[in-house]
């Protein structure tokens, strides 16, 4: 009976996934970095959800790729460290704002050592534009497919009119996206565990 107990206590430990969550803003009250707030306290059993910081990323330079700033040396330590990532972006201008690209495209870089290789990613964004971040969002895939990350496809989780669904602290208050947000994470740890 021992030997059971200890065979499942080990496969527990096994299942256990981090995710690493990428704010698409750099602006401490920014919606979708409380997105990311909510997301590490609807995590399912099992899944833990951290959160990256893109305050200290330069903008991209050829010319450092073969000694990047200590920054990207360490975002992309954490990409590859995490099982999953899970961005959250805002939409500028009809797209991905310039601090998430650049982010991206440093930790894609240099070529033959991205850490985005076979990365299995959920996307998801709040507005205050009733149409949530959906042009952002279809950006940002075609961007993730080009890396070759496995991105997960639904449930698509496009916010819309988020300045009335967070309180004045930043705690999202809306149960609806609530909701949303647990099924993404829980489809994720699936398509996660079915990917890896």
């Amino acid at each position: 009976m021992e030997g059971v107990i200890s065979s499942i206590t080990y496969h527990s430990e096994v299942e256990l996934l981090t995710v690493l969550g990428i704010p698409g803003s750099l602006r401490r009250a920014s919606l979708n970095r409380a997105l990311l707030r909510a997301a590490v306290s609807l995590a399912p059993s099992g899944m833990t959800v951290e959160i990256a910081d893109l305050c200290d990323i330069p903008p991209y330079n050829f010319d450092d790729e073969g000694a990047p700033p200590p920054s990207v040396v360490e975002l992309k330590r954490r990409i590859r460290a995490a099982d999953a990532i899970l961005i959250a972006t805002p939409e500028y201008n009809y797209s991905v704002p310039g601090v998430l690209k650049n982010a991206i495209d440093w930790a894609a870089r240099p070529l033959g050592d991205s850490a985005w290789e076979s990365k299995p990613v959920a996307v998801l964004g709040a507005s205050v534009s009733s149409l949530g971040t959906s042009r952002a969002q279809y950006h940002l895939r075609q961007t993730l497919t080009a890396l070759n990350c496995y991105t997960l496809n639904r449930p698509e989780a496009l916010i819309g009119q988020a300045d009335r669904k967070f309180d004045v602290a930043g705690n999202l208050t809306d149960e609806k996206t609530k909701e949303l947000i647990s099924q993404l994470l829980a489809a994720l740890a699936a398509w996660t565990r079915k990917v890896r």
